[in-house]
């Protein structure tokens, strides 16, 4: 019974180890014009969704964006999520973003280790 449990032990830490080391995660390359983009764009920022992305486009509708810091004027887009955002928001040119499948591993993600 007890050699029963270990073996069960070692499959389980291995099974882990193994799963940790190497993981597919989700990332936001490119940029979303926030003057110009359609709501299925802006929804690719992060923490914005359906109603925030109607409210961002029902804003700029009476004025258009001037910086991303005026995204703070929008309701349920606080300082924090304006930081989370910022570096994917333009306010000229293109949308280029989208989301793309990221393998991590587990050296990768401690340097130096």
């Amino acid at each position: 019974m007890l050699k029963k449990l270990v073996v069960l032990a070692v499959l389980v830490a291995v099974s882990a180890t193994a799963s940790a080391a190497s993981k597919s995660v989700k990332q936001l390359t490119g940029v979303v014009n926030i003057n110009t983009a359609v709501a299925a764009d802006l929804m690719l920022l992060p923490g914005i969704g359906k109603s925030k992305a109607d409210a961002i486009i029902a804003y700029r509708q009476t004025s258009p964006f001037k910086s991303a810091q005026d995204l703070t004027k929008v309701k349920g887009i606080g300082e924090k999520m304006l930081v989370k955002i910022q570096q994917h928001v333009v306010l000229e040119g293109p949308t280029t973003a989208k989301v793309v499948k990221v393998q991590t591993t587990a050296s990768a993600q401690k340097p130096g280790l």
